[in-house]
């Protein structure tokens, strides 16, 4: 069995619980889905459906919730 370091620990501990919204933080989640949203929207009007499309928009997806999770992970 491994130990992690305390470092590591620490990280689990902060990725693993929640973390309410702070001042200012909830209008840049909003506006963070806001763009992303727009350029969803790009992409499915420019894009033909496709395996390829649905793969851009889950990526978008991802992206927005750790651009998210590192304002309410790291404030």
């Amino acid at each position: 069995m491994y130990q992690p370091s305390e470092k590591d620990q620490k990280q689990i501990e902060n990725n693993f619980k929640y973390h309410p919204p702070k001042e200012g933080q909830k209008e840049r989640y909003e506006a963070i889905r806001d763009d992303a949203r727009c350029y969803a929207q790009r992409l499915a009007n420019w894009c033909p459906p496709s395996r390829e499309l649905s793969l851009a928009l889950t990526n978008l997806e991802q992206a927005v919730f750790w651009a998210n999770a590192a304002i309410a992970r790291n404030e």
